[in-house]
């Protein structure tokens, strides 16, 4: 199959991904340019035709796991037993820090219903159902229609918001979390940049900021990003660990609350408490310690 892909294209990416010596290179990935980019769609194009069934299998299996080794997120957390979602304590300042309604009910659709940011900026009256409290939405990853029950005093909040912004909401085509009227946004709805730029400024003025690593980028264009242990989907975080201690660790119910297609992946939201983790620790110790002296006690006898 390689001996077909003989395009201009297809040979510099060939040479750009070996060294001097054959060997592959350490050196960071170049990006294509567009015009390489172009190039390389039309050698594919002319080639595919002409090659059999199990070679082009063979091509996309290749591309498959270059996508998943360079793209695919690892569902193991790379922060360890660091806690990623609020603590009761750091909520109750996020929260008393925000002096916006609209901002308040927001993070509180993340907070209560765990619901991704992109999911909570696109809310939408049409998507309440008023006489059971029912929000139904698209998942955002798997692209699956699910319902949610509003908490009552979370549909409370905003039935006052969309009451006292009735018109706004109206022009905005229903949005409840429309954007501002001083905003270039072509998006009917708050930017999601715009979104997570007030959350960061709440989180400073809480004084609840931490900042754990510095990122690690791959492209000598990007810039190292600070890591805040605080982002936006911590809260939806927080909903999980929440849901999931209410219901005694029932992984399957607390998988469809976050809506997950693989409880796998729920486990990688469900935080225990460094106090309850060194808690066990220690009875762990007491436990080996007992049965020690039990067992030299009764081999002296």
């Amino acid at each position: 199959m390689s001996s077909n892909l003989t395009g201009p294209t297809l040979a510099k990416t060939r040479e750009n991904s070996k060294s001097e010596n054959g060997k592959a290179s350490k050196k960071k990935t170049r990006i294509l340019e567009k015009s390489e980019l172009e190039e390389l769609k039309t050698d594919l194009q002319r080639i595919l035709p002409t090659l059999a069934k199990h070679n082009v299998e063979d091509l996309r299996t290749l591309i498959h796991q270059s996508y998943v080794k360079r793209f695919k997120r690892s569902r193991t957390p790379k922060y360890g037993n660091l806690n990623k979602g609020f603590t009761e304590y750091e909520l109750q300042r996020f929260f008393k820090a925000i002096d916006s309604d609209k901002f308040r009910i927001l993070f509180s659709y993340q907070a209560q219903l765990g619901l991704r940011i992109g999911e909570a900026v696109k809310l939408n009256v049409k998507n309440i159902n008023f006489q059971t409290r029912e929000l139904t939405l698209k998942t955002e990853k798997a692209r699956i229609i699910d319902t949610l029950r509003i908490p009552v005093q979370l549909f409370k909040q905003t039935l006052e918001l969309i009451k006292s912004n009735e018109k706004r909401i109206e022009e905005s085509g229903g949005y409840i979390f429309f954007k501002d009227r001083n905003s270039s946004s072509k998006l009917p709805h708050l930017k999601m940049d715009y979104v997570r730029n007030r959350f960061r400024h709440y989180i400073e003025l809480a004084d609840i900021d931490q900042v754990y690593d510095i990122s690690d980028e791959s492209y000598q264009s990007h810039v190292p990003r600070r890591l805040h242990r605080l982002t936006t989907h911590s809260l939806r975080h927080y909903a999980i660990t929440s849901f999931s201690k209410q219901t005694n660790g029932n992984i399957v119910l607390t998988s469809r609350f976050a809506r997950h297609s693989k409880p796998d992946t729920t486990m990688t939201y469900i935080n225990t408490r460094k106090e309850e983790l060194y808690a066990e620790l220690d009875n762990m110790a007491i436990d080996s310690v007992e049965r020690l002296k039990r067992s030299i006690t009764t081999n002296l006898k």
